[in-house]
């Protein structure tokens, strides 16, 4: 195991008027699990590349045990990497499978048949080494290019976007071996991912990544409940944080031409998030709440979606997400009142979209 470290990495292409990986700064403890999520083309895939040696920074510098390895090829960095496609060899055994790479470091027979045996047992495919890959499923086959990763043991664990190819259910299970995995064996792990529920379930920490830059680097309860702007509240969260635009007057929070609140800031215009599990929907005839029209609502079992539209300053409706009660059902086009629990309000510099104002200082009106 090793602590990894970007030293303002740079990535940009030639040709190319903006910079994939941009100044980026980022330590990921030994043995720590760390998530790189973001949008497509946010830099993360670009910043794990670059660790594994698959490409090659402009500027800065990458470190792993404290060494610098720019200089260093995939090879020589002692680092494991799996992909959503598997990369398995088909024509060989899964045992041939976990086996390849110790063979290839002319490792003694005997450690490479206890390091298989171990690593098979711990990701319970001990009964599937005499199969090939095309007998596998979706689920088996990326549990063994873990497992070929794993058996090396190598200094870091690198793992992009490894569940994409699974369906619903087997995404869920596989997230469940990561978890146990990494309890088990914690080797320093930094794993890439667009899915923010991924994100949010496995992580030590996560680093939110956006147009190659990073937004916000803390723990899952850091990162949902203290967004450092408006990017990183509508994008993290099942449903997103909903936003409208606000404006501060004597004190007073004004939305859609309504009285919400009372905030202790400066006047001026606001944007206003609020997650759906803290929005209630009321009679439009209830004091301090947001006028809004439903759109539609979505039945989830558990709970209903509300999805309504405000009128706002903005140029549309802003669409704010209330989670209900599983036997709410309202028709399409009817008024009602959004009430935002004051202490779960989040409000966002309206030109910046930095969380520069504090939850503590709203209270309702």
């Amino acid at each position: 195991m090793a602590q990894v470290e970007f030293c303002d990495v740079t990535r940009r292409y030639p040709g190319e008027d903006t910079a994939a990986l941009k100044n980026l700064n980022l330590t990921v403890a030994d043995g720590e699990f760390l998530i790189l999520v973001g949008p497509s083309g946010c830099g993360k895939s670009t910043a794990l590349r670059l660790l594994a040696g698959l490409d090659k920074p402009t500027s800065g510098e990458i470190k792993i045990a404290g060494t610098t390895v720019n200089r260093l090829g995939p090879g020589q960095r002692d680092i494991a990497m799996v992909f959503q496609n598997y990369a398995l060899y088909p024509h060989m055994t899964v045992y041939a499978n976990l086996a390849y790479g110790l063979r290839q470091r002319k490792t003694p027979k005997r450690e490479i048949e206890q390091r298989v045996r171990d690593t098979a047992a711990l990701l319970e495919i001990t009964d599937l080494l005499k199969r090939k890959p095309g007998q596998l499923s979706g689920g088996q086959r990326q549990r063994v290019a873990m497992g070929r990763a794993l058996v090396r043991k190598p200094q870091a664990f690198l793992l992009d976007e490894p569940l994409s190819n699974l369906d619903a259910k087997l995404r869920t299970q596989v997230r469940g071996d990561l978890r146990r995995l990494h309890r088990e064996m914690p080797v320093t792990s930094i794993y890439v991912t667009h899915d923010q529920v991924e994100a949010m379930t496995l992580g030590d920490r996560l680093c939110v990544m956006s147009k190659g830059e990073v937004q916000q680097i803390g723990t899952t309860d850091e990162i949902y409940n203290r967004p450092a702007n408006t990017f990183v509240a509508s994008f993290m969260g099942s449903p997103p944080m909903s936003m409208m635009s606000g404006t501060i007057r004597n004190g007073t929070l004004h939305i859609a031409g309504a009285d919400i609140a009372v905030v202790a800031e400066p006047d001026g215009p606001v944007i206003v998030g609020v997650r759906p599990e803290h929005v209630e929907v009321q009679p439009l005839s209830v004091e301090s709440t947001v006028p809004a029209k439903i759109d539609f609502c979505e039945p989830l079992g558990s709970h209903v979606l509300v999805n309504a539209l405000v009128d706002t300053a903005g140029a549309a409706p802003a669409r704010v997400i209330a989670q209900a009660s599983p036997d709410t059902m309202l028709p399409a086009g009817s008024t009602v009142g959004l009430k935002l629990r004051a202490d779960r309000t989040y409000l966002f510099d309206a030109e910046t979209g930095s969380a520069q104002r504090s939850r503590e200082r709203i209270s309702l009106t």
